[in-house]
């Protein structure tokens, strides 16, 4: 199979994920952030998502700088990667839909911030997790070098095992504050 197929699908998907997030990323950046804890480790794994899921398989795609790690592309893969990628944007487009302007990049509430536990999020404890999971898989699968793939899946699961018992320490203590509405 050409890897063509595969770099094509993906860059599609990437550039769906861009214009689902770039709407809700503009409007949460309207309310005034409350809470932040940005520490350098955030910020550094942050940098690496980017170059990871962005950057390297752009790079894979448009040069040849990474082919040492090039490898054949195979049906299964490709078909599985297209699978995870087609159910990532959509966890993606609902968690952002559902989350309204209590989304961030990073560490951090905004004012007038609730727990969100409808929607998508009645289902799934954390949707944008897994949504960003499993398009690092989608990528891993779908981009056939050994660099390009899955990078962004081996940074990922560095930044979920560094940021989520921090995310949901936060959010409990903002709950106990009695300032957050929980909205069902």
């Amino acid at each position: 199979m050409n890897t063509w197929i595969g770099k094509t699908v993906f860059l599609v998907g990437m550039l769906v994920c861009v214009a689902i997030r770039v709407p809700h990323d503009k409007r949460s950046k309207e309310v005034k952030i409350a809470e932040r804890r940005k520490g350098a480790l955030e910020k550094t794994l942050l940098g690496l998502m980017a170059i990871t899921g962005f950057i390297f398989p752009l790079m894979f795609m448009l040069s040849p700088l990474l082919s040492f790690a090039d490898y054949p592309l195979r049906a299964l893969p490709f078909w599985s990667g297209v699978g995870c990628l087609g159910l990532s944007l959509w966890l993606f487009h609902r968690a952002h839909a559902d989350l309204g302007t209590n989304w961030s990049n990073s560490l951090e509430l905004r004012e007038n911030h609730r727990l969100v536990t409808s929607g998508i999020y009645r289902s799934v404890r954390h949707p944008m997790y897994t949504a960003i999971f499993v398009y690092a898989l989608a990528q891993a699968l779908l981009l056939a070098n050994w660099v390009a793939g899955p990078g962004c899946l081996v940074v990922f699961t560095l930044m979920f095992g560094s940021r989520l018992h921090a995310e949901e320490r936060m959010m409990f203590e903002k709950s106990l504050d009695n300032s957050m509405k929980i909205t069902w």
